[in-house]
């Protein structure tokens, strides 16, 4: 997310942006410390109550919470492994975008299970760039993480698949 937040929203610190952040309850951290520029508005978004968490949806494939074409950036990491119906999420996310707004997904292309409270999926390039034509988004980029990247937390386990999409 740091990679992403560098090369799309560099030079854009002055302006006035809305930041949402799809599954921001923090569990293991948070993105928040990324997007933290005075005018921009960050709300982590999620299904329950919690630290970081600044919108409680009701329904997770229907954001009564969020105006359409209201947000400039949706970021999601390490959620939508965890989402029964992601594709219907995917539309919601397409929804509250602005045109022009810019999306990135990070999830998981392997690695073991782990329920939180389901885990359903493993994405590909090839299925993230499906995804973001389904929901009539521009693929702006889409890679998995190949080989280590070195960090000392593990992460290498779950080459994380990216996928950064515009609204049209």
């Amino acid at each position: 997310m740091r990679a992403f937040r560098k090369k799309y929203l560099a030079g854009r610190e002055g302006e006035p942006l809305l930041i949402l952040d799809l599954g921001s309850l923090d569990v293991n951290g948070s993105y928040r410390g990324y997007f933290g520029e005075s005018c921009w508005n960050y709300r982590g978004i999620d299904l329950s109550a919690g630290p970081n968490v600044d919108i409680v949806l009701d329904d997770p494939y229907h954001w009564r919470e969020v105006e359409s074409g209201s947000a400039d950036v949706v970021i999601s990491g390490q959620a939508f492994e965890h989402i029964e119906f992601f594709w219907l999420t995917m539309l919601e996310i397409a929804r509250a975008l602005k045109p022009g707004g810019i999306c990135c997904l990070i999830a998981p292309s392997g690695g073991p299970e782990h329920r939180y409270p389901v885990d359903c999926w493993r994405f590909y390039p090839d299925g993230f760039a499906a995804l973001a034509r389904f929901a009539s988004l521009e693929v702006l980029e889409v890679y998995s993480q190949n080989g280590t990247t070195g960090y000392s937390d593990g992460s290498d386990m779950w080459q994380d698949t990216v996928l950064v999409c515009r609204k049209w």
